[in-house]
């Protein structure tokens, strides 16, 4: 940021109050406000813009982040916005505690000797993990994600098939025509879907076509259909849709979902489980 901007920007801030500090929530609006017109911004550039320790721009940021206005990341935050591809290393660390209890709700669903199918995602990551701690002799595991095959390769009981196709490199995942083609002639006994939107009416989406093409056919190979995914994507519309809620057998989503959602979705057959 140029030094006439930063300048500006304290003049704006203190609103006339020389060194007086400006009330927390009033600071916050502003940082949300600047994350939103700049589209990330660093710890550093906080501390210095507002003369608050470093310390006190990461609570800033944290607090931030607990509400969904802001994407945390090592150093700053990014702004936050429903249909942005974020890295997977960002998706990660947000709401990492609600992803490994979906995980080991998800993983008591897994019998001895079974097939599943785990899409890319970071809750099917936390799952892939779970799968490693598993007490089974044999699992097999099918997936598009580079992540996923790297977490199972070395786990003895798992027999891992991978997916070709094309990559995407924010999200390790395969997909196109060749994906699709490796499913032909596989069964499955459950599929662990994730998900970037929920929407009662409309069903579960994600914003990349490519992806609802390969999940689509996933859900053609597999006996039962498990959607994971955090409280926070329920509600959430996207682009393409990759089934109704009528599709899903089950769904499990942390504690955070809103009563309203969820009877909504248990008014449509699904079996919803909070964790």
């Amino acid at each position: 940021m140029k030094q006439t901007n930063k300048t500006e920007t304290k003049a704006a801030i203190a609103g006339g109050a020389g060194d007086a500090d400006l009330l927390v929530e009033e600071r916050r609006r502003h940082i949300r406000e600047l994350v939103g017109e700049r589209g990330r911004i660093t710890v550093a550039e906080l501390a210095a813009m507002f003369d608050i320790s470093q310390v006190t721009a990461r609570n800033d940021l944290n607090a931030l982040a607990e509400i969904g206005a802001v994407v945390r990341t090592r150093g700053g935050a990014l702004a936050q916005r429903a249909d942005e591809d974020l890295p997977i290393g960002v998706k990660q660390s947000l709401r990492r505690a609600e992803k490994m209890r979906i995980a080991e709700a998800a993983v008591q669903l897994i019998g001895e000797g079974q097939t599943i199918v785990l899409d890319s995602g970071t809750t099917t990551a936390e799952i892939a993990k779970q799968i490693r701690g598993l007490k089974l002799q044999s699992v097999n595991v099918i997936t598009n994600a580079l992540n996923i095959a790297v977490l199972l390769a070395g786990a003895p009981h798992v027999t891992l098939i991978m997916l070709g196709g094309v990559l995407r490199p924010s999200s390790y995942s395969l997909g196109g025509p060749q994906a699709e083609a490796a499913l032909q002639g596989l069964h499955a006994d459950i599929l662990f879907l994730g998900f970037d939107g929920l929407d009662p009416e409309i069903g579960v989406m994600t914003p990349h076509l490519l992806e609802a093409r390969l999940n689509t056919r996933m859900l053609e190979i597999a006996r039962s259909v498990v959607a994971v995914g955090d409280s926070s994507k329920l509600g959430r519309r996207s682009l393409s849709v990759i089934a109704k809620i009528e599709q899903i057998d089950r769904i499990i989503t942390d504690a955070g979902a809103a009563p309203e959602t969820v009877e909504a979705l248990r008014a449509r057959g699904a079996q919803v489980e909070l964790v």
